[in-house]
């Protein structure tokens, strides 16, 4: 049944994705690209909505994932109660399994943060959770993101590399950086 398999793929996501939701991302797209539920654009679709929308980029993601997977598994879940029911088992599953852990190992970090233990765990995982986070950004590096044609390509690298160095040099506010964005896209790409 495809709650079940939604649940399983989503208990994964939620044990394995340290470093947040865009750490996540690889995780996601190989548990749901990878089972064939969603195509690639609708995987790169639902993550430029998860970014758009308050809230953690892994628990938006698995909110939209969890209502849209069960209606393109079968015809008989295509009523929204299926996928509200999708949606609230995706979002509860993500979430799981760092809630359990944050209530079982905060009061042991405290109580033991000056430990070589403790230390070389978090000393451990930082390397790794930025090459999660580096692993997503190629991931999103796509022909989905960038167009296809060298023109579309060239201006979408432009505007990738303009907006990095307005937000990390300039430290200009990344929701003005959102906004010029758009405005850019609607000139450039229509």
């Amino acid at each position: 049944m495809i709650y079940l398999r939604l649940f399983w793929s989503y208990l994964k996501i939620g044990l394995f994705g340290f470093g947040g939701g865009y750490a996540m991302l690889a995780l996601i797209e190989n548990e749901i690209v990878g089972s064939g539920w969603i195509t690639e654009k609708m995987f790169t679709d639902i993550v430029a909505i998860s970014q758009m929308t308050p809230g953690p980029i892994g628990i938006n993601s698995a909110t939209y994932i969890g209502y849209v997977v069960p209606a393109e598994s079968s015809a008989a879940f295509s009523n929204p109660f299926w996928g509200v029911l999708g949606a609230i088992l995706c979002t509860f599953t993500v979430v799981l399994p760092s809630f359990l852990l944050v209530v079982y190992t905060s009061h042991l970090i405290r109580k033991h943060h000056d430990s070589w233990v403790v230390k070389g765990l978090f000393s451990g995982l930082r390397p790794v959770i930025v090459g999660m986070i580096a692993s997503a950004a190629m991931l999103l590096m796509n022909g989905e993101n960038f167009g296809t044609d060298t023109r579309d390509v060239v201006w979408s690298i432009s505007l990738c590399a303009a907006a990095f160095c307005v937000v990390y040099f300039a430290k200009i506010h990344p929701i003005w950086v959102i906004i010029a964005a758009g405005l850019a896209g609607y000139f450039i790409f229509i």
